[in-house]
């Protein structure tokens, strides 16, 4: 018997997983998680989705950290994230500034044709939760289902959404309630 393919679910890391800053975390003493999200990777996880991150990290061309630095920083996250009993099946970064015009810096969706790529599989239909109008825009460009948390940069990109086609995106308090609202639906 042949087993069901996973089904994949996408998620921003700085904001959503994990506190986000000002002034970029940049190290693995600043990489603190929000509360809930661990657990909510493992609940998807357990459920049998592949989560897989995709992030922006404009830091590494500023020169604020290194990728030795971002590195430890996915190590601490996996990590955390396999201990809980859960799994992260990839990180897919962009180590440019929004001035280098490359095709992975959300809102772009380089990213998400990476992980398309190294997975096999489509990510059409999937969910991408994130806390920035250049997450939402990623997602529904790419054919995904863009889902918003009131985290990070969340309640300013509320703001944002008015009068846009993504006005009616599905919005909810963090990680784990999204993650709830999702593994409560009958796909």
């Amino acid at each position: 018997m042949a087993l069901a393919p996973l089904k994949t679910i996408v998620l921003d890391r700085d904001g959503v997983i994990n506190q986000d800053s000002v002034k970029y975390v940049k190290s693995y003493e600043e990489w603190i998680p929000i509360a809930g999200s661990i657990e909510a990777i493992v609940s998807l996880h357990l459920a049998g989705y592949r989560v897989l991150i995709a992030t922006n990290q404009s830091g590494l061309a500023r020169r604020l950290f290194d990728e030795y630095s971002l590195a430890k920083i996915h190590q601490k996250l996996c990590t955390i994230v396999e201990e809980a009993g859960g799994f992260v099946s990839g990180i897919f970064y962009c180590p440019h500034s929004p001035d280098d015009n490359c095709d992975c810096r959300k809102p772009r969706t380089g990213l998400l044709a990476q992980a398309e790529k190294e997975f096999g599989c489509s990510l059409t239909g999937s969910y991408f939760i994130g806390d920035s109008l250049r997450d939402l825009l990623a997602g529904k460009a790419f054919g995904m289902r863009p889902v918003l948390v009131r985290t990070g940069n969340g309640l300013a990109t509320i703001r944002e959404l008015k009068g846009t086609d993504l006005e009616d995106v599905p919005i909810f308090d963090d990680l784990s309630s999204a993650t709830q609202n999702i593994l409560s639906i009958i796909e």
